[in-house]
């Protein structure tokens, strides 16, 4: 009796803990990325420009984004917006888009939600590889992309070293793009690339969007005063 129990448990066993293990997997996954949605904000000129703008959270009442995303802070006075509510800063350091394409805001950390309180962004050490997968992070949704290799820009464009695909589904300018393992910071979303071509017989210009230039983290490191940031991996 007792072996053809065993013969016949086993095998229904075996397949029970496989399928759970098939079933299990990518629900970890998509649940490790969405945490870090916590740390997906919108930046709002004021008044509100038409189109959108993000950051990222770093922490100690500290956000990061692109600096065209804000423009000159003393003119068009950014708020960081978290869950509809916005937020007045002060600018800890401005870059510009021809340079360091980002800008360091703060907000009093009293004013802000609990949940944010305890959170700190760690910087990726690792520089990002070709093939390597990431995710994007904006309010509200998660993209999965990819780096690119610069060799598949148009040679104009190669010194944007640091890209991603899937241009149409990736978060704007100041998203935030993560090791998809690691949950580091990889770098801040700073612009589209896109290469133009001539129909070979209408002779028209088509402009395709083809990559996303990110500036990667090992800028950020230098851009952003000592000591703010916990350190990555």
């Amino acid at each position: 009796m007792n072996k053809l129990f065993a013969q016949s448990v086993w095998p229904r066993l075996f397949v029970i803990l496989f399928t759970s293990t098939i079933y299990m997997t990518p629900c970890w996954a998509e649940d490790f990325s969405d945490s870090l949605l916590a740390y997906a904000v919108n930046i709002h000129r004021t008044p509100v420009q038409p189109w959108p703008g993000n950051g990222i959270y770093l922490g100690r009442g500290l956000f990061l984004t692109a600096a065209h995303v804000v423009g000159r802070a003393w003119m068009t006075r950014p708020k960081v917006v978290v869950a509809g509510q916005g937020y007045p800063t002060r600018v800890i350091k401005e870059g510009s888009l021809e340079g360091t394409d980002l800008t360091l805001l703060a907000v009093n950390e009293d004013l802000l939600p609990s949940r944010l309180s305890l959170r700190r962004m760690t910087l990726c050490k690792q520089a990002p590889v070709p093939g390597q997968r990431v995710v994007t992070i904006v309010p509200g949704q998660v993209a999965h992309s990819q780096i690119l290799s610069p060799e598949r820009l148009p040679i104009e464009t190669r010194r944007f070293s640091t890209v991603i695909a899937d241009v149409a589904r990736t978060g704007n300018s100041g998203s935030g793009v993560f090791d998809a393992d690691r949950r580091c910071l990889l770098g801040i979303i700073s612009r589209k690339i896109s290469k133009s071509q001539s129909g070979p017989y209408s002779g028209r210009t088509k402009t395709q969007d083809i990559a996303k230039y990110f500036v990667p983290a090992a800028e950020i490191a230098t851009f952003l005063p000592a000591g703010i940031l916990n350190e990555g991996q």
